[in-house]
């Protein structure tokens, strides 16, 4: 199933979200796939209605690489006041607060809450170089311990996108807690070597830069320029080509001539990524990232995904060149599921850029 959508616009139904309540759980200790014992604090943040002893009201809201808890509502980051879903949910929206439960952690290995390379140690010093490595599945792990720390056993649906969508597709393949419905949007069953390659890229930026010093810099004076070196180069797989000559190509009104070009944009995201993020947290994302692959130790990717028990909804983007629509349509049809695809110019990002298409979408699967 494809739909075609408006591909872009405000969702104009409903007041904003509330302002979501904040807390920080430790769930107990997680033994990583690498052999390591980790004992992790996990931020997380909830909406809406109360949870249903069932927990089939209850919504887990998966962040993308660098995002964060705050999917809307004021008292976001600075970077991101509103949240970065902040017309999705709220009273009369997809994510509708008056009778969904939304639960929202931050990822493991990030840096805006829960455990990562930039958090302390035990021994009170920044973990730095000494973090270990994670991946997707230990990610999922410590958000189902999360969840379970909160008093839920089963939940109605795992919502995530990007890196988001593919610890969404790990949460129906553990058994700690019970997921009704997946919904995978923009996410492949296994990372594809374009993608490795595009990430081991960012990564020999980041590492290049004399600052990075094994990743025991001093906080707050890391690798700067390959951060953002990595993040301009992030940015061009976020977006089609297409999107990109149609704001910055010849004639349009991002030229050069006209005071904007292609450089200036990448420069800005750069710029502005390196002021909210660490280097060795965004390292330990992207490794987690490219490590992605639902069938290790499984059998290869149709014998796991066909052990799927929940529902699953995949939806793709039709100009998204960094997960190719083909590869979430794989994940459906492999997992027994639908798929849905919002049509857009804007790649990998549309499923922030086009609302009303996403919104859509998602009040399909949540109705």
């Amino acid at each position: 199933m494809t739909a075609t959508l408006p591909r872009r616009g405000a969702v104009s139904a409903g007041a904003g979200a509330p302002a979501p309540r904040h807390r920080v759980v430790r769930p107990g200790p997680v033994r990583l796939e690498g052999g390591a014992l980790l004992d992790p604090e996990v931020s997380l943040r909830t909406w809406g209605a109360p949870a249903a002893p069932d927990g089939s009201n209850v919504v887990v809201v998966l962040h993308a690489l660098t995002g964060d808890s705050h999917v809307g509502g004021p008292g976001g980051p600075a970077h991101c006041p509103r949240g970065w879903w902040p017309d999705l949910i709220g009273p009369g929206r997809p994510l509708d607060t008056r009778r969904l439960h939304v639960v929202a952690p931050d990822v493991l290995g990030g840096c805006s809450g829960t455990t990562g390379p930039a958090s302390p140690a035990p021994d009170g010093r920044r973990w730095g170089s000494r973090f270990p490595a994670v991946t997707v599945r230990d990610q999922v792990a410590v958000e189902v311990a999360a969840v379970r720390a909160l008093g839920l056993r089963r939940v109605g649906y795992v919502l995530g996108a990007s890196a988001g969508g593919m610890r969404a597709l790990e949460w129906g393949l553990q058994r700690e807690v019970e997921a009704g419905h997946l919904c995978v949007v923009a996410a492949p069953a296994v990372a594809s070597a374009d993608l490795r390659g595009g990430l081991a890229l960012q990564r020999q930026a980041v590492t290049a830069d004399p600052a990075w010093r094994g990743g025991d810099h001093p906080s707050g004076a890391g690798p700067v320029a390959g951060l953002a070196l990595a993040r301009r180069m992030a940015m061009l797989t976020y977006r089609s080509a297409d999107g990109l000559e149609e704001r910055f190509g010849e004639g349009s009104p991002g030229t050069c001539a006209s005071g904007g070009s292609v450089t200036a944009w990448l420069d800005h995201h750069g710029d502005s990524f390196v002021r909210r993020f660490d280097a060795g947290a965004y390292l330990a994302l992207i490794d987690a990232m490219a490590s992605h692959d639902v069938g290790r130790g499984r059998g290869g990717v149709p014998a796991a995904l066909a052990a799927v028990h929940a529902r699953v909804t995949a939806v793709g983007v039709s100009s998204d060149r960094l997960v190719r629509p083909e590869e979430v349509r794989r994940v459906a049809a492999l997992a027994g599921g639908r798929y849905l695809q919002v049509e857009s110019a804007s790649g990998h990002d549309g499923f922030l850029t086009e609302t009303e298409a996403v919104a859509g979408l998602l009040g399909s699967v949540l109705a």
